[in-house]
């Protein structure tokens, strides 16, 4: 069983749109997943400007992936990194705890995630 940074069962994050690594909607994650898609967030308008100007552009529909693009308010299982890197920028977007996979704690702190959790999740 997968846990989540709170040690508890990892929850998914987004069916809609389909999300992890696997695109089972969970921020699972294993060796072949070199990024570490383990923060669920949900995504906000600068998040994904801060992505995009750095080579990631989550928001442009990629219909051949069947990727419709992201908008702001969805919730995405981001690379570790790049969410670790976006609070360093003052853009990080809103953490769901209960579906970010424990490994996310190898790049960010718990009382950053905690910081940034979205409240009411």
């Amino acid at each position: 069983m997968a846990l989540n940074v709170l040690g508890t069962a990892l929850q998914t994050c987004s069916l809609d749109p389909l999300t992890g690594f696997t695109r089972n909607g969970c921020c699972e994650t294993g060796p072949e997943d070199r990024g570490s898609h383990t923060v669920c967030a949900q995504v906000t308008a600068e998040f994904l400007e801060f992505s995009r100007l750095r080579g990631n552009d989550l928001s442009t529909p990629r219909p051949e992936y069947g990727f419709a693009g992201l908008r702001a308010g969805d919730r995405w299982c981001l690379c570790a990194a790049r969410w670790q890197e976006a609070v360093e920028a003052g853009v990080a977007p809103p953490v769901v705890l209960e579906a970010t996979h424990e490994r996310a704690l190898e790049v960010a702190s718990l009382a950053e995630l905690k910081y940034h959790a979205l409240l009411g999740a």
